[in-house]
């Protein structure tokens, strides 16, 4: 069944900042009185005859102009002087008149909200029904490849920043009428429309409503990007770990929802969200699925060591050189020693430098014109690098310290569990190098209670490894034959856990 909610703020309201809406028996006198300084706002009038006149109001800048003079105005001159306003109106509603379905409504109100949509509405003369088309029609990008969830075999598509698109993309995917859409329009002014996706039967319906829920209170002037909302949803807004995940991919998306999550599209935005999300679904790539069960495997046990990599190495190279230099071989230590002898900053600080240095050159090689970007921040990580140990402000093993870490960020999936990391990795480095190994035990005891106690839409964060679930262990560390993985995920509560089809009436 088709559900369709629209937030309450869908509705033009009287304010300080927003002009009333006067009442009069003229609608168009309405229309322009609000709409007085809206300079692209067009009013065509057409004379069909002495008992028959219509005006059509729309955004010229948003409508589509090709169905406006091929499908709209030709059928309405075609008339002639041989029809009434009753009639016309009769037309308009029943499709006759042109094959772009329209609408009724008597609400001035909501007519101005379908035009500065896109709408274009017909107002007859003597008739309180005003008929609304919808043609509206924005500029857009082709839908491409993948930026950030690159892989190198399967889909290659993926979302844009138009809605409609994205649902297409969907729907290409998922052919069956469980398939199931809940519009909502959030923002005040922008008016964004968005949907909730999910597959009925699959999904927990308690975490459904509570998303509709946390919708539904929203109270919010402007939604531009997915992220407006993802905040809005979040259940964990202080930790440093995201509790919602991101992506732009359609496999992705269906993929969770054929285990029983839901997914969350905003228009404008190319970012679908999806919840509820654990540690180890943030650690899986699509292309997982995409490659041999044994090599996805083995990538997934190098991904879970660079993960530890990423925020461990350069807390234990400062705890270990500073506070444990017996665990380290003699030769092996000489030569660090060596290295460092006329370094003139202590290992905490030395390190503290490049990883600082090595942030900045990651955000200016993003912010950087595209073809530039990757160029300045490679060669300027190897001349900087270079030009800090010739000049002694840092030694060579702290350069290649930081260059594996910097490196191991970036076989994390998802950017947001990564960056998650790299915040992690400061605190690790204090608790290092004032408290050598101890430290790093504690922090890593701290970590370990945070994640636990972290729940995405009362799903456990470590699920299936806290609270332990060895029958969901077949796509975590592992990824089983798929003729093997034939029950969904314990873990989102879906209603049907087993991977099968069913037949529908």
């Amino acid at each position: 069944m088709h559900r369709k909610k629209i937030h309450a703020h869908e509705q033009l309201q009287s304010n300080q900042s927003a002009k009333p809406i006067h009442t009069s028996e003229n609608p168009l006198d309405e229309i322009q009185a609000y709409l007085q300084h809206v300079a692209d706002v067009t009013y065509q009038r057409i004379q069909l005859g002495p008992d028959a006149a219509c005006t059509l109001i729309y955004i010229e800048t948003i409508i589509d102009k090709t169905l406006l003079y091929e499908q709209i105005i030709p059928p309405l001159v075609s008339r002639g002087q041989a029809v009434t306003g009753r009639e016309l109106l009769a037309e308009a509603l029943s499709g006759s008149l042109s094959p772009v379905i329209s609408r009724g409504t008597s609400s001035v109100k909501q007519v101005i909200t379908d035009i500065l949509a896109g709408d274009l509405a017909l107002l007859i003369d003597q008739q309180k029904m005003i008929c609304v088309f919808p043609l509206t029609k924005y500029s857009q990008r082709s839908i491409s490849e993948a930026q950030n969830e690159v892989v190198l075999t399967g889909p290659q598509e993926a979302f844009v920043e138009n809605i409609h698109n994205n649902v297409s993309l969907v729907r290409h995917k998922i052919k069956h009428p469980d398939f199931k859409l809940v519009q909502y329009e959030l923002g005040e002014y922008t008016k964004t429309t968005a949907y909730i996706v999910y597959v009925e039967g699959l999904c927990n319906e308690n975490t459904l409503h509570e998303i509709q829920s946390k919708l539904d209170k929203m109270n919010i002037d402007s939604v531009l990007s997915s992220n407006y909302v993802a905040e809005h949803l979040d259940d964990q807004p202080l930790s440093p770990f995201p509790t919602i995940q991101y992506t732009e991919r359609p496999d992705t998306l269906v993929s969770s929802l054929l285990e029983g999550r839901i997914g969350i599209m905003v228009d404008g935005s190319p970012q679908t969200l999806i919840v509820p999300v654990t540690f180890f679904s943030l650690m899986q790539s699509p292309e997982d699925y995409f490659q041999r069960y044994i090599a996805a495997t083995w990538i997934r046990w190098i991904r879970f060591f660079f993960v530890l990599a990423s925020f461990l190495v350069p807390s234990l190279y400062i705890a270990i050189t500073t506070f444990h230099p017996e665990m380290i071989p003699s030769d092996l230590l000489i030569t660090i020693a060596a290295a460092r002898e006329k370094i003139p900053f202590p290992a905490l600080a030395e390190v503290l430098i490049m990883e600082f240095t090595f942030e900045g050159l990651r955000e200016a090689g993003i912010r950087i014109p595209r073809p530039l970007g990757q160029t300045v921040s490679v060669i300027g990580a190897i001349v900087i690098g270079q030009a800090a140990v010739q000049a002694g402000v840092v030694s060579a093993p702290t350069v290649i310290v930081v260059s594996i870490t910097g490196i191991a960020s970036f076989i994390i999936p998802h950017f947001e569990l990564g960056l998650s990391f790299r915040l992690l990795r400061f605190p690790m480095l204090i608790l290092g190098g004032m408290f050598g190994l101890y430290g790093i035990i504690i922090g890593m005891l701290i970590l370990y209670w945070h994640l636990v106690s972290i729940r995405s839409f009362g799903v456990p964060y470590l699920y299936p490894v806290a609270p332990l679930v060895f029958a969901d262990w077949k796509d975590v560390f592992l990824r089983v034959q798929w003729p093997k993985m034939n029950n969904r995920p314990r873990s989102y509560g879906t209603d049907n856990s087993q991977r099968q089809g069913r037949d529908y009436e």
